[in-house]
């Protein structure tokens, strides 16, 4: 269970409860941790935010493509878009996912895609037309940052519309229309909110971990999603009851 009440997922199928895949192999889930998350920096400082994310992933062998700070239903949270090396070693995951942090808990909804049997399409084509000089690039969230999956100008959106099946276009695609359909349960928005004195602001981050998602909403690290690991009680216990989740659009 999870304190989202409602999000809309037309073109989704369940495969057990709280995870869902479409036609095109996304896969898209929803967590609920009753635990303080350990983001590495609060939201409304997004420089350190973002620097700290963009290290924390690249230490898990990983790519932070994008971290933004913004609202759900109202509610701060923090989006990423994260590229990881597949476990086999063929290709890439790539993972969006919104954390809806509160001063003793979160929720996370995830959407993830992998590469198939071709890889390296899109980035080759983008290679050749821009030339390898501007390709690669510093990571705009941490100058010098070292190790990981390098940043380049191929998993920019602005070429999602020439790639329209990559599985980075894919997981943008949903992440951007499931999210303002969401719902959060009202004992989850009036919680205090992240960093404030119910709960430690900060916390040492880790990174995501890629693969599909392997089991449904958990009360701990999920296998799959990039989600914050967690530490120690909530003040305010906020325990789930029946019928938090309501699937509407479900088909």
């Amino acid at each position: 269970m999870t304190p989202i009440t409602g999000m809309d997922l037309t073109g989704f199928t369940e495969r057990e409860p709280g995870i869902w895949t479409d036609e095109w192999g996304v896969l898209l889930s929803v967590h609920y941790f009753s635990q303080v998350p350990d983001l590495p920096a609060p939201l409304d400082e997004p420089e350190r935010l973002r620097s700290a994310l963009a290290h924390s992933v690249a230490a898990a062998g990983g790519g932070l493509i994008e971290a933004v700070p913004g609202l759900v239903d109202g509610v701060p949270a923090v989006r990423q878009l994260v590229k990881m090396p597949r476990p086999d070693g063929h290709g890439q995951v790539f993972l969006g996912s919104w954390t809806i942090p509160r001063s003793g808990c979160s929720t996370v909804v995830t959407v993830q895609a992998a590469e198939g049997a071709t890889t390296g399409m899109r980035e080759a084509m983008i290679m050749g037309q821009v030339g390898p000089a501007d390709y690669f690039r510093p990571h705009p969230y941490a100058a010098g940052l070292q190790g990981g999956l390098p940043y380049h100008v191929g998993d920019h959106e602005e070429w999602d519309a020439r790639f329209p099946e990559h599985p980075l276009t894919l997981v943008r695609a949903a992440l951007r229309r499931v999210t303002p359909t969401v719902t959060l349960d009202e004992r989850f928005r009036t919680l205090p909110p992240f960093g404030s004195p119910a709960g430690p602001a900060t916390g040492p981050a880790a990174g995501p971990v890629a693969g599909p998602v392997s089991g449904g909403p958990a009360e701990g690290p999920a296998a799959g999603p990039p989600v914050p690991p967690v530490a120690g009680p909530p003040d305010m216990p906020l325990t789930p009851g029946p019928g938090w989740f309501r699937r509407r659009g479900r088909r």
